[in-house]
């Protein structure tokens, strides 16, 4: 059985799914937690949350990803945004939130 982590190829058909991140057909595997796990060098452990810094869920340039160790840390963040710029901002990211 192949190890799809060390595989150096994916499949480039993709398509967004219900929540709005992109995901692989093939495999359902989304497309940002593949770039993640390629740009930590290993596979993403049980409960790790990949977040988009620039709350765009089309945004898979592993600059704008964020990996936190669970979903509580990540859902600190936002709330810790929230506190300091609002709830537009917390959720949309400062680029759309300045528009």
């Amino acid at each position: 059985m192949r190890n799809k982590f060390k595989s150096p190829y994916r499949a480039t058909k993709t398509y967004v799914n219900g929540n709005g991140y992109r995901v692989f057909k093939d495999s359902g595997i989304s497309v940002h937690r593949h770039i993640a796990e390629q740009k930590l060098g290993r596979p993403l452990k049980d409960g790790e949350v990949v977040h988009h810094k620039d709350r765009n869920k089309l945004n898979n340039s592993p600059s704008n990803l964020y990996v936190f160790p669970n979903q509580q840390a990540h859902w600190n963040a936002h709330k810790q945004d929230y506190a300091k710029y609002g709830m537009k901002y917390s959720l949309t990211g400062k680029n759309k939130y300045q528009q």
